[in-house]
């Protein structure tokens, strides 16, 4: 009776992280699809960057899509931190 109380309770614990993964592995998407879209954006400003008409306005716009590539990379980086830890 006993083997079959602990046989059932290493399925229960088995199961529980199981779960667990799987959300680890669905908010590691969530911030993959949040760090692909940033990445779009900042290519866009990029893209307006290099149809400015003046330096200024350029130098901004290539500012803002170096800053959008810096938070597209802390993104996937916290999102490959969460699944290591769990």
């Amino acid at each position: 009776m006993k083997k079959v109380l602990i046989v059932a309770a290493a399925a229960g614990l088995m199961s529980l992280a199981a779960c667990n993964s799987k959300q680890a592995e669905m908010n590691e998407s969530n911030a993959e699809a949040v760090a692909d879209n940033i990445e779009a954006q900042a290519d866009n400003l990029e893209a307006m960057a290099d149809n400015a008409t003046n330096e200024s306005t350029e130098a901004m716009l290539e500012n803002a899509a170096d800053n959008m590539h810096a938070k597209a990379d802390a993104a996937e980086e916290n999102a490959d931190n969460e699944t290591d830890v769990k």
